[in-house]
């Protein structure tokens, strides 16, 4: 039987519809082999519904909306799935409150949130509300002193090494090392001047000696050394007229990114074949078939990826099941949807 159209149903009737199909899916993938060594389902323990695919772990998953709203999961909670999957509901959210983004970290650890107006805070994982897989959140304002129309665009873990690359939606990118971020940071300082850049639209962290990758919404990408950046910042990529950086990430050419669109498509660009420009600010080119790229992160062959939807769906599985290209290609089904988009990737270890 087909599926019917259900754009006149209301958006609460297609919500459940697609968490009963969540559900079915997960069924489905517990009788299908496993790969890659993955443990066998324990039955004395049913939570949430899916079987543990890896021991307990002190890493969690985060996931968060644009309006501050977050909570945190063990990662061992998130059963994997096969590539194209539909996946399972995470975090609960108003209907008019999307999915933004995810991020892994350790419970021992800070992370920092970049706003919209180039803000950073520093905040202990513990005091992000930690839940089962499908829960409300909590928000996160409370803990914060936040401007109006200031908005949530990227968690990152605190790592006493290396440094943090942004940018910004007129493609402007800012490079500073690790130590500004530490725990004598003043909350909400300012590392982006959003009057000359414009918006914060991502952040990274890079090892502080790789090439940088700015990847548009239409696809396009520019790579050039992380030491090109001056250091009160300056322009990354030059945009054509609609577009809009939507991610950044430290690359080097034996490295390989992911990169995924709304529509659930994907596909692993291996750098070798993508040389860097001799200066920042340049052209994009074409990096993968798509008007409307959401995410792009560096990816190693043992990696797992998770993808967000804006409805709270989000799948685990592993990143060797999407194939490497050196050419343009428009990627291969990353992620079953129904009246729904995918909102966020990463790449974890």
């Amino acid at each position: 039987m087909e599926r019917p159209d259900l754009s006149q149903v209301s958006p609460s009737v297609r919500e459940y519809i697609a968490f009963l199909e969540a559900e079915l899916e997960a069924l489905r993938a517990r009788s299908k082999p496993r790969i890659h060594g993955e443990v066998d389902a324990d039955l004395d323990n049913p939570a949430i519904g899916v079987f543990p695919d890896e021991p307990p772990t002190t890493l969690h998953v985060i996931t968060y909306t644009n309006n501050f709203l977050a909570k945190r999961t063990a990662r061992h909670l998130y059963s994997r799935q096969r590539r194209g999957g539909m996946g399972v509901f995470d975090l609960e959210t108003p209907e008019d409150e999307p999915l933004a983004g995810i991020t892994v970290a350790d419970e021992g650890q800070s992370v920092l949130l970049f706003t919209s107006l180039g803000r950073v805070f520093r905040l202990p994982v513990s005091q992000i509300l930690t839940t089962d897989v499908r829960a409300r959140g909590q928000t996160l304002a409370g803990r914060l002193i936040l401007l109006s129309d200031e908005s949530l665009i990227s968690i990152l873990p605190d790592v006493a090494s290396g440094a943090v690359a942004m940018v910004s939606r007129r493609g402007w990118v800012r490079y500073l090392r690790h130590h500004i971020f530490g725990e004598y940071m003043k909350p909400g300082v300012v590392l982006m001047d959003v009057r000359q850049f414009g918006p914060l639209a991502a952040a990274c962290r890079t090892t502080g000696d790789s090439d940088l990758f700015v990847a548009t919404r239409q696809g396009k990408a520019i790579r050039f050394s992380a030491k090109l950046v001056p250091p009160a910042g300056g322009p990354g990529i030059r945009l054509e007229e609609n577009d809009s950086p939507v991610a950044i990430t430290a690359v080097d050419d034996e490295s390989t990114v992911f990169m995924v669109d709304s529509e659930g498509n994907g596909t692993i660009r291996a750098m070798a074949s993508f040389a860097a420009n001799k200066s920042a600010g340049g052209g994009g080119k074409i990096a993968m078939k798509t008007d409307s790229l959401v995410s792009a992160c560096r990816v190693e062959p043992d990696d797992e990826i998770f993808l967000i939807s804006h409805l709270g769906k989000i799948i685990r599985f592993y990143a060797n099941e999407v194939p490497v290209k050196d050419g343009i290609v428009q990627g291969v089904h990353c992620m079953a949807l129904r009246a729904d988009q995918v909102a966020a990737g990463l790449a974890t270890h």
